[in-house]
Protein backbone atom coordinates (compact mmCIF):
# COMPACT_ATOMS: atom_id res chain seq x y z
CA UNK A 1 0.00 0.00 0.00
CA UNK A 2 1.45 3.34 -1.00
CA UNK A 3 1.21 6.51 1.08
CA UNK A 4 -1.39 7.90 -1.36
CA UNK A 5 -3.53 4.75 -1.04
CA UNK A 6 -3.22 4.79 2.75
CA UNK A 7 -4.18 8.47 3.01
CA UNK A 8 -7.18 8.10 0.69
CA UNK A 9 -8.48 5.05 2.58
CA UNK A 10 -7.96 6.75 5.94
CA UNK A 11 -9.68 9.90 4.64
CA UNK A 12 -12.71 7.84 3.57
CA UNK A 13 -12.90 6.14 6.97
CA UNK A 14 -12.59 9.36 8.98
CA UNK A 15 -14.58 11.69 6.74
CA UNK A 16 -11.76 14.22 6.48
CA UNK A 17 -10.30 15.51 3.23
CA UNK A 18 -7.15 13.78 1.95
CA UNK A 19 -5.15 16.99 2.58
CA UNK A 20 -6.31 17.20 6.21
CA UNK A 21 -5.68 13.49 6.68
CA UNK A 22 -2.12 13.83 5.32
CA UNK A 23 -1.50 16.73 7.73
CA UNK A 24 -2.77 14.64 10.67
CA UNK A 25 -0.61 11.66 9.74
CA UNK A 26 2.44 13.91 9.32
CA UNK A 27 1.78 15.53 12.71
CA UNK A 28 1.47 12.14 14.40
CA UNK A 29 4.69 10.84 12.83
CA UNK A 30 6.55 14.05 13.71
CA UNK A 31 5.34 13.92 17.33
CA UNK A 32 6.42 10.28 17.59
CA UNK A 33 9.82 11.13 16.10
CA UNK A 34 10.30 13.95 18.61
CA UNK A 35 9.50 11.56 21.44
CA UNK A 36 11.96 8.97 20.10
CA UNK A 37 14.70 11.61 20.15
CA UNK A 38 14.16 11.76 23.91
CA UNK A 39 14.71 7.96 24.11
CA UNK A 40 11.04 7.43 24.87
CA UNK A 41 8.59 4.79 23.82
CA UNK A 42 5.21 5.33 22.20
CA UNK A 43 2.30 3.03 23.01
CA UNK A 44 -0.46 2.91 20.42
CA UNK A 45 -3.36 1.19 22.20
CA UNK A 46 -4.62 -2.02 20.53
CA UNK A 47 -1.75 -1.81 17.99
CA UNK A 48 1.63 -2.02 19.72
CA UNK A 49 4.60 -0.21 21.20
CA UNK A 50 7.40 1.62 19.41
CA UNK A 51 10.54 1.98 21.50
CA UNK A 52 14.16 3.01 21.13
CA UNK A 53 16.62 0.30 22.14
CA UNK A 54 20.38 0.43 22.42
CA UNK A 55 22.34 -2.24 20.54
CA UNK A 56 25.56 -3.00 22.33
CA UNK A 57 29.03 -2.83 20.83
CA UNK A 58 29.94 -6.08 19.09
CA UNK A 59 32.58 -7.72 16.94
CA UNK A 60 31.63 -8.55 13.37
CA UNK A 61 33.54 -10.71 10.88
CA UNK A 62 33.55 -9.79 7.18
CA UNK A 63 32.77 -13.14 5.51
CA UNK A 64 34.70 -12.41 2.31
CA UNK A 65 37.94 -11.23 3.95
CA UNK A 66 37.71 -12.80 7.40
CA UNK A 67 38.61 -9.41 8.88
CA UNK A 68 37.20 -8.70 12.33
CA UNK A 69 35.67 -5.29 12.91
CA UNK A 70 34.29 -3.56 15.97
CA UNK A 71 30.75 -2.29 15.42
CA UNK A 72 30.01 0.67 17.72
CA UNK A 73 26.87 0.77 19.86
CA UNK A 74 23.83 2.38 18.27
CA UNK A 75 20.20 3.20 18.91
CA UNK A 76 17.55 1.35 16.91
CA UNK A 77 13.79 1.70 16.68
CA UNK A 78 11.92 -1.42 17.73
CA UNK A 79 8.22 -2.29 17.35
CA UNK A 80 6.44 -4.79 19.57
CA UNK A 81 2.97 -5.53 18.20
CA UNK A 82 -0.07 -6.10 20.38
CA UNK A 83 -0.75 -9.80 21.02
CA UNK A 84 -4.02 -9.64 19.05
CA UNK A 85 -2.22 -8.29 15.96
CA UNK A 86 0.50 -10.89 16.26
CA UNK A 87 -2.12 -13.60 16.32
CA UNK A 88 -4.04 -12.11 13.37
CA UNK A 89 -0.89 -11.97 11.23
CA UNK A 90 0.07 -15.48 12.31
CA UNK A 91 -3.36 -16.74 11.19
CA UNK A 92 -3.12 -15.01 7.81
CA UNK A 93 -5.40 -12.12 8.70
CA UNK A 94 -8.28 -14.28 9.88
CA UNK A 95 -9.46 -13.74 13.42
Amino acid sequence: MTNKDFISELAQQTGYSPEDTQKMVNSIVEAMGDHFQEDGSVLVPTFGTFEVKKKLERIMVNPSTGQRMLVPPKLVLNFKPNANWKERVKNGGNE
